[in-house]
């Protein structure tokens, strides 16, 4: 990619003044409005590109395709990213910032102070001195997860349709909204996709390529009591409240939580309480890399209520189970060639790759099962989530360059 100029700082923050934050309250789709700025936004900077057949469909799905230029019959690619961020912290009024060939001196944010981004808090950044970094200026997050992987992906589209010569098959860019709240593809028309595999860029440190997330379940249990006057409620109350705090009580707090795992273990969280008297209920989130696990999870808590209610005489309990997603290695691993292409697009691209799974869900987990084998690519999106969220802005154009290389490979294996 030589005596090209990259746009991919001057895009992410651009793109991070766009305030896209999703509602997980909101049941329209999109759930913001907002979200729709950007969108707009894209398809008129693909167009401006060349890419004329760039759409946005009533629910916010951004559409288009760089056709192809080869006589070969090549497998159709999609890369995807979301534009909305995480309601977990404002979205509103960020202000990016661009730390030039950064010193490797504590990051102090201007507009508060105590917001510091630290090799020490994040040990990332130890590798990238030098590098030109961008954050918020401290009252927002940045929005880099997923604006960095928009910006991958829009200059990627620049460099290929200035750069003809490169022969590649279609390739289909996919935006999508609400993946934050867990929607990012509830409304995806795949058959208008028409893609046969993917690839989301939604990853972190450059160098990762993540094939593996939990399998997911959510999961109620609701206690019910006894209701008498308090007054006269000697032997005859049950307070449903104090069911499910003992219930809660037996939780394990050294295994099968978030706070005491990492790696391939899974967890039981609990997310909410709710109730009274009569009626109380828990609500988990089920979290686990081998799906068949999960079932092991929810006996582990019909086996506690069911050791609760037996304390608490007159208490009854229900549980009930739902289905959130699955691990796409299930999927991944019946189409070995979509990791081994991306590994070698790595290599190509003078990186290291290394295979991490993901302690989270991922719109590739959910397009892997309807139909379109998708891992997730690095971008350098680092702090996620918080006021010290960064970026590094050559973890983004050598994602570029990934990409590049990887439309390459499957032009040259077809």
């Amino acid at each position: 990619m030589k005596d090209y100029t990259h746009s991919t700082a001057e895009r992410m923050m651009r793109y991070a003044k766009v305030d896209t934050t999703s509602d997980p309250n909101s049941s329209s789709q999109p759930s913001t409005l907002k979200q729709l700025d950007l969108s707009k936004l894209l398809v008129t900077e693909l167009k401006a590109l060349g890419i004329n057949d760039a759409s946005l469909d009533e629910y916010g799905y951004v559409y288009a395709t760089l056709k192809s230029n080869t006589s070969k019959k090549v497998p159709v690619i999609c890369y995807c990213s979301h534009v909305d961020t995480a309601p977990d912290c404002s979205g509103t009024n960020v202000k990016p910032l661009l730390h030039s060939n950064w010193d490797g001196n504590d990051i102090i944010l201007p507009d508060d102070s105590s917001v510091i981004i630290s090799k020490e808090k994040h040990p990332y950044l130890k590798s990238k001195i030098g590098d030109d970094i961008i954050t918020a200026s401290g009252l927002t997050l940045l929005g880099a997860d997923d604006k960095a992987g928009v910006a991958v992906i829009m200059d990627f589209v620049q460099y290929m349709m200035q750069h003809p010569e490169i022969k590649h098959g279609d390739i289909r860019i996919l935006f999508t909204p609400d993946e934050e709240v867990g929607r990012g593809v509830d409304k995806a028309d795949m058959k208008k996709l028409g893609a046969e595999y993917g690839y989301t860029l939604d990853g972190g440190e450059c160098g990762t390529l993540e094939g593996e997330n939990f399998s997911a379940d959510a999961c109620s249990v609701k206690f019910y009591g006894v209701s008498a006057h308090p007054g006269y409620a000697k032997g005859k109350m049950v307070n449903a409240q104090k069911v499910l705090a003992h219930f809660i009580s037996l939780l394990p707090a050294d295994k099968l939580c978030p706070e005491a795992t990492d790696g391939y273990d899974g967890f039981v969280h609990p997310v909410s309480i709710s109730g009274g008297l009569e009626e109380a209920e828990v609500k988990f989130i089920i979290r686990d890399f081998n799906t068949a696990k999960l079932a092991d999870h929810v006996s582990l808590l019909k086996n506690l209520a069911e050791t609760t209610v037996n304390k608490f005489k007159g208490s009854k309990f229900e549980i009930k189970r739902s289905e959130q997603y699955r691990n796409m290695k299930e999927v991944l691993d019946k189409h070995p060639q979509v990791m081994n292409y991306a590994e070698e697009a790595y290599k190509r691209s003078g990186i290291p790759c290394e295979r991490q799974n993901i302690r989270g869900g991922t719109d590739g987990s959910r397009l892997s099962f309807m139909g379109m084998p998708c891992p997730n690519l690095f971008t350098g999106e680092m702090g996620i989530h918080s006021k010290e969220e960064y970026v590094s802005v050559q973890d983004m154009n050598k994602a570029v360059e990934v990409l590049v290389n990887l439309s390459l490979i499957w032009e040259e294996k077809a």
